[in-house]
């Protein structure tokens, strides 16, 4: 039988970064993944012949440079695609606004709304590249302690702006500001993507700084596709992986984790088959690792309770469809345009978003959802057949647990609902539309095992965050049982495709395997 250094439960791209780090430095690795392919939430599919959807995870600009340096992903077909304008937000009244990646060119776009707010502008630039100059090298580094992460930043202005990141909602710091609500709403779709917050719960500052860290094509603080899909994203890790010695098997589904004399021992797969190895990773979220995969005699019961108290809240749903040709939006008729190109926001103001909210936390699919929208075959020609289009829609709010029905029974309404809303704005939407699919929170529980169909491995506010991930008392990577660690978006610095938890927690591996010895 062999025996591994690593097993590594879980094929998501977390787990692939994992792998890819552990090989490169000459450890004996084995990736196992239930599914039939790699990719986790970060996969590219056919649900109709010739269209391809990114399933779950959708856009590109979190994953972290460095990885993409280390683990070689542009030689194994890793190629990003830069938003250009970043969004495009249409509004009621006919007026529109895009974000540019050129600072001057957004000014322009702001100022037909407020002359105060583009002199703002590039203030309000500068702010935040202080911030992600502090925040951005705790990503690839252990979650710091709270107290050290407050005197982490420096200067006489720190406890406020320690204030306004953690203690603040987006809301307050946008208004703080900015008067037009237009502006407001464009930035404050960021502060609650994923998340079953409004833009007035405080912490959602802190929400839009995660969602600000993106770098792609030498610009910060932006968003992008994956050419060909997000699949290619992780294609590309697992080829790297496989090259530097990584074996990846998938149909393989982990039963359990094999825990003897208080340490890791292996894997119990549900064939029955064991897999030895000296360390376990686990890229499945906190709640399926301790309260599934480990013994339960292996876990103190405090780490029960609280591994059990993780908020971790589905807030939103995927709306995927095949058209026939581009919606024309009646406040910008040019079809194509720039306004194609990049995320497409139905958010006409913070209002609209908090009353969207407002439904959703009392269980109830919003009467008008904030929708972010892409339609990446604009740039992207192999996303679809010529002439043809593929549409994801970002929806929120849509909790896990529907208040008088469920997913299976309400799937065709929510349809409907996206429908219309984004048919207000794009009249023949309706006509172009050949086919469509919902990925409800229900269905990335069932699918990916992410628990309360939450995208994050639990919510992402600051009270999970840092040295609070997944549990107080318990961060970063080693779980209490000994060889065994967390790998996935559970673990610090949570969500997003980052491939942060992946690396951080190989890092602390390769620390620990010379004691693991046998």
């Amino acid at each position: 039988m062999t025996e591994y250094d690593v097993a590594i439960v879980g094929g998501g791209h977390n787990g692939l970064v994992a792998a890819g780090y552990l090989a490169r430095a000459g450890a004996r690795v084995v990736v196992l993944e239930r599914r039939p392919f790699v990719g986790g939430a970060a996969i590219t599919e056919e649900p109709w012949p010739g269209f391809r959807i990114n399933t779950f995870s959708y856009v590109a600009g979190l994953l972290r440079p460095q990885i993409v340096e280390d683990l070689e992903l542009a030689k194994y077909g890793y190629e990003p695609i830069l938003y250009d304008p970043q969004s495009f937000s249409p509004f009621p009244d006919g007026r529109t606004l895009s974000l540019w990646t050129d600072l001057k060119k957004t000014q322009r776009a702001i100022a037909r709304f407020s002359a105060k707010d583009a002199r703002a502008y590039p203030r309000f630039e500068a702010f935040w590249d202080g911030v992600l100059a502090l925040v951005e090298p705790l990503w690839l580094a252990p979650p710091v302690p709270l107290a050290d992460l407050v005197a982490a930043f420096p200067g006489p202005e720190a406890e406020e702006l320690v204030r306004d990141l953690f203690l603040r909602s987006a809301q307050d710091l946008l208004d703080d500001w900015f008067e037009s609500d237009e502006l407001k709403a464009a930035l404050a779709t960021n502060a609650v993507i994923g998340e079953m917050v409004g833009p007035r719960t405080p912490g959602t500052a802190y929400v839009l700084a995660h969602h600000n860290l993106g770098v792609l094509g030498g610009h910060r603080r932006v968003w992008g596709f994956s050419k060909g899909g997000m699949g290619r994203i992780t294609e590309a890790m697992a080829a790297s992986a496989a090259q530097f010695g990584a074996t990846i098997r998938t149909g393989t589904a982990a039963r359990s984790i094999v825990v003897r004399n208080g340490r890791a021992a292996g894997v119990t797969l549900e064939s029955g088959e064991f897999v030895r190895a000296r360390a376990v990773a686990s890229n499945a979220d906190a709640q399926h690792t301790y309260l599934e995969l480990l013994p339960p005699d292996s876990v103190p019961a405090e780490v029960v309770r609280r591994v059990r108290r993780i908020r971790s809240r589905g807030a939103a749903l995927k709306f995927h469809a095949a058209l026939d040709g581009l919606p024309k939006f009646t406040a910008a008729p040019t079809t194509p345009g720039p306004h194609h190109a990049g995320a497409i926001e139905i958010c006409p103001s913070t209002d609209y978003l908090e009353r969207a909210y407002d439904d959703g936390k009392y269980g109830r699919f919003s009467d008008r959802p904030f929708l972010d929208c892409e339609l990446q075959r604009v740039r992207d020609p192999s996303m679809a057949p010529p002439g043809k289009h593929v549409l994801t829609c970002f929806v929120q709010y849509a909790p896990y647990a529907l208040r008088g029905t469920n997913w299976d029974e309400f799937r065709p309404a929510a349809a409907e609902r996206v429908l219309d809303t984004l048919a207000e704005y794009a009249p023949n939407l309706r006509a172009v539309v050949r086919d469509w699919r919902i990925v409800s929170p229900l269905d990335l529980e069932r699918t990916l095992g992410l628990t309360g169909g939450n995208i994050f491995q639990g919510d992402l506010t600051p009270d999970q965050l840092f040295s609070y991930r997944p549990i107080p008392g318990g961060a970063g990577y080693r779980t209490p049982v000994r060889g065994v660690y967390l790998c996935g978006s559970a673990a610090h610095p949570g969500g997003g495709v980052t491939g942060a938890p992946g690396h951080n927690a190989a890092a602390v591996i390769l620390e620990d395997l010379p004691t693991l010895a046998r």
